[in-house]
């Protein structure tokens, strides 16, 4: 697949941005979230998931296809997998190429293919050296590629005050 030229990600920012200044939250962020990285980059799947190590799951707290990817569902987190290590201990960015990597690290790899996906990336948002949770994006093959890592963590950074209220009930933290 070649090189596509993404529109500029400017007015998309400052609508999230704007987005987090509303009431509503975290509906409205989330929502204006999943919009501007459709704008932005494109996805067939967007999710957004919590990070709880204390009962040692991803939760998920926003989907854009409820239907196959239910708010309140749960993977457990596999600490020696490449995406714990990469995105929840590491902070990086992590990217699946193909269904081959895809398969090697979801279970639910056929309904992710279902869905027209053979490619993801894991965008990890964090505060004070900590991970929260973290934005994923799925599309055809190819699609998300390293060129795409230093906009999407703008996104996330900014996503992070969203983040931060989303888990403060979930860890119990006042």
């Amino acid at each position: 697949m070649g090189e596509r030229t993404r529109p500029d990600p400017t007015p998309h920012l400052v609508a999230v941005a704007r987005a987090v200044t509303e009431t509503g939250q975290p509906a409205t962020a989330l929502a204006a979230l999943d919009k501007a990285l459709d704008q932005a980059f494109g996805h067939k799947l967007f999710t957004v998931l919590v990070v709880n190590l204390e009962a040692n799951e991803n939760q998920r707290y926003y989907s854009s296809r409820p239907m196959e990817y239910p708010v309140g569902g749960a993977k457990t987190i596999v600490h020696e997998g490449i995406v714990a290590r990469r995105v929840i201990q590491a902070g990086e960015c992590h990217i699946n190429r193909n269904f081959e990597d895809i398969r090697a690290v979801f279970f639910d790899h056929e309904l992710i293919r279902s869905l027209g996906c053979e490619n993801s990336i894991n965008v990890p948002v964090r505060w004070n050296g900590q991970t929260y949770g973290m934005l994923n994006l799925l599309h055809q093959e190819g699609w998300f590629t390293e060129a795409d890592i230093p906009v999407l963590t703008v996104f996330a950074a900014i996503a992070t005050p969203v983040m931060q209220h989303i888990v403060r009930p979930i860890q119990g933290i006042t």
